[in-house]
């Protein structure tokens, strides 16, 4: 077996992928690649064809896309390495976590990826942020979280227990709390609150924090956003 994963270190999707990767107990090679070879015709012809990262080889097949990748990974491997459960063999727990996973995809992370773009990566490049963008992905963010105060009253997680939908939410989160003055937005609410601090306090969590470096990887952002602030 050989798991090969190209990306970016420190992409929130490829994070999702290093901890997906570690909880399930697999080793893996992380290739690092540059924007210049993401959109080469080799990366776009063997890797991803709409030149974006993650991609992940496994034993030479390829795929794409990261909930597919985690789901592929999960599918081939749970029970092999870890005794964690990212999805439940059981059908009904199984669709509770594809429910939240769609959740997440539709509500969480379409409206906060928004907001990180203008916040963040708008700002990193010296340029000024759409605040109408970000009032109103702030807006659709505020919505969902207070939808997701109530889901996890009286829970740890999502579905009762830990799962891949839980883990999704992590890395993005982790940046928009660390990185920009949103932080708010998830701290005062207590249930969701409690359920970041269970995520955070994972030991696989805290080992992709510390391989990739993401508290050095916090500093550098947070001095190059206030230099363009």
């Amino acid at each position: 077996m050989a798991i090969t994963v190209f990306g970016r270190s420190v992409s929130a999707f490829n994070l999702i992928l290093f901890y997906v990767l570690k909880e399930l107990g697999l080793s893996y090679e992380f290739v690092q690649t540059t924007p210049e070879e993401v959109n080469s015709p080799d990366y776009l012809a063997t890797k991803h064809p709409f030149g974006r990262t993650p991609s992940l080889n496994d034993d030479g097949f390829q795929i794409y896309e990261t909930r597919a990748i985690a789901r592929y990974l999960i599918n081939k491997y749970q029970g092999t390495k870890s005794s964690t459960v990212l999805i439940p063999s059981d059908v009904q727990k199984a669709a509770l976590v594809e429910q939240f996973i769609s959740v997440e995809t539709s509500y969480y992370t379409q409206p906060l990826y928004k907001m990180l773009t203008q916040l963040i990566l708008v700002k990193k490049q010296g340029n000024e942020p759409d605040l109408k963008i970000v009032n109103e992905t702030r807006e659709e963010i505020v919505k969902t979280l207070d939808v997701y105060e109530k889901l996890l009253e009286g829970k740890d997680y999502l579905t009762g227990e830990f799962s891949l939908a839980d883990l999704l939410h992590v890395p993005l989160t982790f940046y928009a709390i660390n990185s920009t003055d949103e932080g708010d937005l998830w701290n005062k609410r207590p249930n969701v609150s409690r359920w970041l601090k269970n995520l955070n306090e994972r030991e696989c969590w805290k080992n992709v924090f510390t391989e990739y470096k993401l508290s050095e990887y916090i500093q550098y952002n947070i001095s190059i956003l206030k230099k363009n602030s």
